[in-house]
């Protein structure tokens, strides 16, 4: 009887790691590096190419009669939006005889509240002197138009008060006739009717003077709120910096670009779903990181760092090519010229050891036809990779990229060392790269990570425990070439993730 035992689940993955978006969108600076640029050039090209009109301001004291202590600012927001009126707009074009339009007019000035009395007006024109008329012109407008205002709902609240201040003196009137006339001869009800006359006559009396006193206050309130209204502020240009205006407007856009650019890349990264860490590339591909390449550099010295290093890791990769009796292959992912060049470097010191031939899988050909230099190792087409002498060494170089022969993996050889590039494949390939490999029986001994980023810290090191030792009757390692070959393929598929044994998980398949 077999028994098969389950992997158990592993912890469920956070939906957003944290130190994973920070390093993706870091790696990302040159994106949201150039936006940030592009929208300081952007604001100081603005101050450049539109600059800004000839501006005049002025300050209008307002007089409310509702003025509360207390008011939020409703009474100078409601004369901010009076003042965008045609009424206001057309009046002021009058004065200035102008034959502008009091729509078109209406663009060129703003005004706002400063507090709940002082309304500020800016005014742009083709002129210094332009706009200072305007903005005088403008705030007479707005105070005739505030004045009469006043005048005209004190007035028509004055006329009501007279009017009812004369319909009770009509009536008034009536009652004194009442009384002049007398009651009927005799009797206690004539008597209780004058006496009620008189009690009117008293009370009409006094609504007549109150109405009269209050007709007065309101002709009275009118001069106070009028005087209670004039510019503050008398018309003045203001003085416009084009190096002020340029360093402000090129802040303004240096902050906008690196806040969009910033957004662009975490957003992408989310998106595109893109391992940049060891830990995680190690685990979506099923092998452990055995080395890194820097990014290529443009400095001299910065290129010597990279080949000393490029160097330290073909000492390395030759180390595990003797140590095993099968071919090794380098097959690279998003990073084709840096496999081509360790490639080589690996050939040029096994060759110490004895003649080497490079099968070269790379898409184009990119070894085999490139012109030989003297000392360079001989480099076949994977079609010829039957007729290298086995007492040649072999080593094959191939591509896992999308569009891959899988088939043709195998023939480049059986142990290989995957060279991947940090933050190129999203998640699901990774995941195909490694089931393919494993369906190819193709043992992956490492990863090589290209352009890693210099401050991750995590390991990259699969580990599970020590071997178990083989149990009694089982094949050992020292039992024979059968038993080395099921221990081989027992360790390859202990090494396997167990997703990579549960069926496709992308569209793409096996050409």
């Amino acid at each position: 009887m077999t028994t098969r035992t389950t992997p158990e689940p592993s912890a469920a993955a956070p939906l957003l790691d944290l130190h994973t978006l920070v390093v993706a969108v870091r790696r990302r600076r040159r994106l949201w590096g150039s936006m940030a640029l592009l929208g300081m050039l952007g604001g100081a090209g603005s101050a450049v190419l539109l600059p800004t009109p000839p501006t005049a301001v002025t300050k209008v004291l307002v007089a409310h009669q509702e003025d509360q202590p207390n008011d939020p600012g409703t009474l100078i927001r409601t004369d901010a939006a009076l003042l965008h009126t045609t009424r206001i707009a057309g009046d002021a074009l009058k004065a200035l005889k102008s034959p502008d339009s009091p729509e078109d007019f209406m663009k060129d000035y703003v005004g706002s509240g400063l507090t709940n009395n002082v309304l500020q007006i800016e005014v742009t024109g083709e002129s210094d002197a332009e706009a200072v008329a305007r903005a005088r012109a403008l705030a007479d407008a707005f105070v005739a138009d505030h004045v009469r205002r006043i005048r005209e709902a004190w007035n028509a609240e004055a006329d009501a008060l007279i009017d009812q201040r004369d319909r009770l003196r009509g009536e008034l009137t009536q009652v004194n006739t009442a009384i002049a006339d007398g009651p009927p001869a005799g009797g206690p009800p004539a008597s209780s009717d004058m006496e009620s006359l008189f009690a009117r006559r008293a009370e009409l009396t006094s609504q007549i003077s109150d109405l009269g006193q209050r007709a007065a206050e309101a002709r009275i309130g009118t001069p106070r709120l009028i005087a209670g209204t004039q510019i503050v502020d008398a018309p003045r240009a203001l003085r416009n910096s084009l190096p002020g205006t340029a360093a402000t407007n090129s802040a303004i856009g240096l902050a906008l670009g690196l806040a969009l650019g910033l957004a662009v890349s975490a957003v992408g990264t989310v998106v595109a779903d893109r391992p940049v860490l060891r830990r995680e590339i190690a685990a979506h591909l099923g092998a452990s990181v055995v080395g890194e390449l820097p990014r290529r550099s443009a400095s001299p010295w910065r290129r010597r760092r990279i080949g000393a290093e490029r160097s330290r890791l073909a000492a390395s990769l030759a180390r595990t090519a003797r140590g095993a009796a099968e071919p090794l292959s380098l097959l690279e992912l998003g990073c084709a010229p840096d496999a081509a060049a360790l490639a080589l470097d690996l050939a040029r010191v096994l060759a110490a050891d004895g003649p080497v031939v490079v099968v070269d899988g790379l898409p184009g050909r990119r070894l085999a036809d490139r012109r030989a230099r003297p000392g360079d190792p001989t480099v076949v087409g994977v079609d010829h990779a039957g007729s290298v002498p086995r007492q040649e060494l072999r080593l094959g170089v191939g591509s896992v990229a999308p569009g891959t022969a899988w088939s043709e993996l195998p023939l480049l050889g059986p142990r290989t060392v995957l060279v991947v590039r940090a933050g190129h494949a999203g998640v699901a390939w990774l995941h195909t790269v490694a089931r393919q490999l494993a369906e190819q029986h193709v043992q992956v001994a490492g990863v090589v990570l290209l352009a890693p980023d210099p401050r991750d810290r995590t390991d990259g090191t699969l580990w599970s425990g020590p071997p178990a030792p083989a149990a009694p009757g089982r094949p050992d390692a020292t039992d024979g070439p059968a038993a080395r070959r099921d221990g081989t393929e027992r360790r390859r598929a202990e090494r396997l993730p167990s997703w990579a044994a549960q069926g496709p998980d992308s569209d793409q398949g096996a050409r």
